[in-house]
């Protein structure tokens, strides 16, 4: 499969898994309550923290250990299929021996993220999670069986496969809304039946999602079977490889802990946890749709390059997919930081609460560009099996997260700072830290190569973002134009996500004729892709 035909498989199951997910967070907050409330930040706590464990599984370990050496392993005379059973083997044990800790640990984790809770607050979060956090196991399984099929090349699976646990999501909360009605905030309402329905249908979707992507398995030619014969695929290398890979995920899932105890402190009085996921939630949708559709196939082909050493070949491939990346991450940057307050209005139940809830959201897209670019420079490292560097840059991250939390919490006790206003200031910290962390890594990358050829994708960043301005210009005058935060497209959720559509076209159609007028060759790029996506082409 071509690099452009992967990129639009993947881009098209991206956007509609990501449409689906913002209807399941519409019916979830409709179900739920108000994103501000205790209630929602509790199920927020508990139903993150399979998510959190699973980042260190999928974002750490698989990505950057496991897809290299699969790629590696293809070139054997058996083409990787007894490496592969082994693997799927240790893999699904320390998913069932991780996954029971878990369980049995889930008082306690709920605790060490959510201090600052209410002792109701903490007994609610805790019957969530006993719930929720058998996802566990499935979202590894999920996890491990997709990175395998994107390392053998087969990437429509694993992109569609979550589109089904949305639906599942959306079908089990609508049945909640009919058993019990919606806007449950308090949480002395809350019962054992509502638990069990709200948790249980989060984990039916992730089983679900699973098993969806087993069933695409013969695709891949591999058969596998149970093999606890673990010597011969390498464990001490990959065991070195993980172990950098896991202390810089844990790193990072620390200065997340950190973030999530110092917001709890506004849990019920302010923008919260809640507010800051759905933020984010907006936040990843074009990094998702661009970044991983586009930056996914690039990193199979890259770890190839990198497997037989052709340097060339890698700086060049770098300096495509970054043009290609800057290309749609900067037009997305400026549509939604424009149309911030819609946006956040689909994820909330009030004006008021889409006002704060748009703070939040515009800190954090201050990040978006330099963390898509972080993208391909993290994964090169990784295509070189370097782990090393890519845990120094993201220790350094991880340092900078915390100091601008806890100065944000320092402000806020000093009365710098309204309570309100101490998840925006969390979400600015983090982008702040993202910018350094991505000046360090590519200082350690343009040593580790003898270069970037910076010259070949900044100059075309710099023609992207001044074609930007203008756009970004037009859509906010669209947005007061539609009547700003008193006009219809804050009055309701649903007509807040088409009030953010009619300004990202405006930013998107302003954006392509500044390009046009500026001749910018990487026009014929995005063409050939958008024609991809029409039927009978590509």
């Amino acid at each position: 499969m071509s690099l452009g035909r992967a990129s639009v498989l993947i881009g098209a199951g991206t956007i509609v898994s990501r449409l689906t997910g913002f209807v399941r967070t519409v019916v979830l907050v409709t179900a739920i309550g108000s994103v501000n409330s205790r209630a929602a930040d509790a199920f927020t706590v508990a139903n993150q923290l399979p998510n959190n464990i699973y980042a260190i599984i999928s974002t750490g370990i698989l990505t950057a250990v496991i897809v290299p050496q699969i790629v590696k392993a293809s070139t054997d005379p058996d083409g990787g299929r007894r490496f592969i059973s082994k693997l799927f083997t240790l893999g699904t044990v320390v998913m069932v021996v991780t996954t029971a800790i878990a369980v049995v640990a889930a008082p306690w984790l709920v605790q060490l993220y959510a201090k600052n809770f209410t002792a109701d607050q903490l007994a609610l979060a805790t019957a969530f999670a006993y719930w929720c956090l058998p996802q566990l196991f499935f979202y590894g399984l999920y996890a491990l069986v997709g990175e395998t099929q994107n390392a053998r090349r087969i990437f429509g699976p694993y992109t569609w496969a979550p589109i089904v646990n949305n639906v599942i999501s959306i079908a089990g909360f609508l049945i909640f809304i009919a058993l019990f009605g919606g806007d449950i905030t308090g949480v002395e309402e809350w019962t054992p039946q509502m638990i069990a329905v709200l948790g249980g249908t989060a984990t039916l979707g992730i089983i679900v999602q699973s098993g969806v992507l087993l069933a695409f398995w013969r695709r891949t030619g591999i058969r596998l079977r149970p093999d606890f014969h673990w010597r011969g695929i390498g464990l001490r290398h990959i065991g070195r490889l993980a172990g950098w890979t896991f202390l810089m995920v844990l790193a990072g899932q620390l200065a997340g802990l950190v973030q999530t105890q110092i917001v709890s402190a506004a849990s019920g009085d302010g923008a919260s946890i809640a507010v800051i996921a759905n933020a984010w939630l907006i936040f990843m949708l074009p990094y998702s749709i661009i970044v991983l559709s586009i930056g996914t196939p690039y990193y199979t082909e890259l770890s190839a390059h990198a497997h037989a050493g052709r340097d060339d070949d890698v700086r060049a491939d770098i300096g495509r997919s970054i043009r290609t990346l800057g290309l749609f991450i900067i037009v997305a940057a400026a549509a939604l930081a424009v149309a911030a307050v819609p946006a956040s209005r689909i994820f909330t139940n009030s004006a008021e609460d889409a006002i704060a809830a748009a703070g939040v959201l515009l800190c954090f897209l201050v990040g978006l560009i330099p963390l898509a670019l972080l993208f391909v420079i993290q994964r090169t490292f990784y295509a070189y099996n370097d782990v090393v560097r890519p845990f120094a840059f993201t220790l350094v991250q991880c340092v900078l997260v915390v100091i601008t939390a806890l100065v944000a919490s320092w402000a806020v006790a000093a009365d710098l700072l309204p309570l309100s206003q101490l998840a925006a200031a969390t979400a600015l910290g983090q982008s702040l830290a993202g910018i350094i962390q991505l000046i360090v890594a590519a200082w350690l990358l343009q040593r580790r190569l003898g270069g970037l050829a910076y010259g070949s994708w900044m100059l075309s960043l710099g023609r992207f973002a001044l074609a930007a301005i203008p756009a970004a210009g037009v859509g906010w005058l669209t947005f007061q134009l539609l009547g700003g935060v008193d006009g219809w497209t804050v009055s309701d959720k649903f007509l807040g996500a088409l009030g953010a559509a009619v300004i990202g076209v405006v930013v998107l159609v302003v954006y392509a004729g500044f390009l046009a007028l500026l001749r910018a060759p990487e026009l014929d790029t995005a063409m050939r892709l958008v024609r991809r996506f029409l039927p009978g082409r590509g």
